[in-house]
């Protein structure tokens, strides 16, 4: 049978306790006092623990839009163990609330007209989703290509080649590269826009 076998404090009114040993899970001062950390109380902080990390859940899903990596690292962060941790993830995708596709679709369809492919798939990388799911890039850069986000962040920069001399342009030329762009389809771009001024 497990047993708590450690508390210690965190903070004033935060306490990690352990169990067997190892550390569980964390509570406030109150829920300390309230179940009086005996072996019994254990299944119940896991039912207080789960109702605490469905309602953080909850809020962080509501201050933004979170990938399924995103949150569980946030609620381990928060202190709240493994198995707790997965039946709250469980329980928001039960009502649709986190959706990785979906979070997938709408981070490409708001960045693609500003950012390459290459820093899009980078952005998602760092937010932990699955690079398989988002291959479906592909499909939805059909009727957009990289060339019409290279102009487009040329507009916004104000840019005007007529008026660039050579190491200017080399500038240009290597913003875009960072950012993750085809030299080629920058060329292209450079060279209408030369022939346009």
């Amino acid at each position: 049978m497990m047993r708590i076998t450690r508390i210690e404090p965190v903070t004033k009114t935060k306490y990690r306790v352990s169990v067997d040993e190892q550390f569980a899970f964390v509570v406030y001062k109150g829920e300390l006092s309230r179940f009086h950390l005996k072996e019994d109380t254990y299944a119940k902080i896991k039912e207080v623990l789960l109702k605490r990390a469905k309602l953080r859940a909850m809020h962080l899903l509501n201050d933004m839009a979170r990938t399924e990596s995103q949150l569980r690292d946030k609620l381990k962060l928060g202190g709240y163990p493994s198995e707790i941790t997965e039946a709250a993830i469980a329980y928001v995708k039960s009502f649709g609330y986190i959706n990785d596709d979906a979070y997938i679709r709408n981070f490409i369809d708001s960045r693609k007209d500003k950012k390459s492919r290459r820093e899009i798939y980078a952005l998602l990388r760092q937010k932990g989703v699955d690079m398989n799911r988002a291959e479906e890039m592909e499909e939805m850069y059909e009727e957009h290509s990289d060339q019409e986000a290279i102009r487009e962040l040329l507009r916004k920069k104000h840019w005007d080649f007529a008026c660039t001399d050579p190491k200017e342009k080399q500038k240009i030329y290597g913003y875009l590269v960072r950012k993750g762009f085809r030299y080629e389809d920058i060329r292209q771009v450079i060279q209408v826009c030369d022939w346009n001024a």
